[in-house]
């Protein structure tokens, strides 16, 4: 179980991804049913550490706050910059090594990845970044695996991040794999995210289609709304008044993926919720979010998750109560 969470800044620190470390781990929650944690900020040189945003902030902890934490996060900074490049203490390198050498969580925003990746951490491991920085982790972590279209990649307990917004999605799964489903879903509703967002970093790349034309957002919430039925491609093409061509290409470019693919990963989100709660049968499960069969339920678990349902049940079910 979570309890002491370390973050580390350096500078060229950047203040968004500063701040959703310390706003997922650091703002004590019970009062609406979410946690608390022993949050410290850090830094290799305590004092005032520059951010990327122009600005100074006090950082008064050291790393010997990463000792005994049971997640630390390396927070993104400033690697554009190749005049004038960050360089990382072995301090701060070290002490990610021995976080991991224990059994810590060690957890990237963005470009954090590049710390991971200075300290060996993702040598052999598939991970991500902010789809701008992929090719240069990729050219700095040559054994790693660097997948840019996803949100976040957990690897044993080294998770990393895409770009920004991505790692709320990043410490949020964090939430739901260490303390189950409710409490991830009442941290991001204190927070007004969605507790699990669809698609990956290929709808935020520029998109070289020049199609403009209505947002698909409608579309997309019916569909959540009727998982149990089925949806073939000409027929949701019809409720979107295009042609199939169209709408396929307009889906990936909004989703990052196929209808087929984004509908599979929202049938098994909604499954993981119900499963939940064990006084709902995996067979009814199944009917509810339109697999039809817990056979067809348990194939798509397996291949999305890498787990059973009955498995997902008894490791969160029991935590959320």
């Amino acid at each position: 179980m979570i309890q002491k969470v370390a973050a580390v800044v350096v500078p060229g620190v950047a203040p968004f991804e500063m701040g959703i470390a310390c706003e997922v781990f650091g703002i004590d929650r019970r009062d609406t049913g979410g946690p608390a944690f022993d949050f410290t900020l850090c830094t290799p040189d305590p004092g005032a550490v520059p951010t990327r945003g122009g600005f100074a902030v006090q950082v008064d902890a050291g790393l010997e706050a990463t000792e005994d934490a049971d997640v630390v996060v390396a927070v993104a900074y400033d690697v554009l910059d190749d005049d004038h490049p960050v360089e990382l203490s072995p301090a701060y390198l070290d002490a990610i090594r021995r976080a991991h050498d224990r059994g810590a969580w060690v957890v990237s925003l963005c470009s954090g990845a590049f710390a991971l990746a200075a300290a060996g951490l993702l040598d052999g491991r598939r991970c991500t970044t902010h789809w701008l920085f992929a090719a240069r982790l990729a050219a700095a972590a040559p054994r790693a695996d660097v997948d840019p279209d996803v949100l976040y990649v957990a690897d044993g307990r080294v998770l990393t991040s895409a770009g920004t917004a991505a790692g709320i999605d990043a410490c949020l799964h964090l939430l739901r794999t260490e303390l189950g489903g409710e409490v991830a879903r009442a941290v991001a509703r204190r927070m007004v995210v969605p507790p699990q967002r669809d698609g990956g970093q290929a709808q935020f790349v520029v998109d070289p289609v020049p199609e403009s034309g209505e947002s698909l957002a409608g579309l997309l919430a019916w569909m959540r709304e009727h998982l149990e039925q089925d949806h073939s491609v000409p027929a949701l093409a019809r409720r979107a008044t295009l042609s199939e061509r169209t709408f396929a290409r307009r889906f990936r470019a909004e989703t990052g993926t196929t209808p087929g693919a984004w509908l599979t990963r929202q049938r098994v989100a909604r499954a993981q919720e119900l499963l939940e709660h064990p006084d709902v049968p995996v067979e009814e499960v199944a009917r509810l979010v339109g697999f039809g069969s817990a056979a067809v339920l348990r194939h798509h678990f397996a291949r999305v998750l890498g787990t059973s349902p009955t498995a997902y049940r008894r490791r969160f079910a029991d935590v959320a109560s």
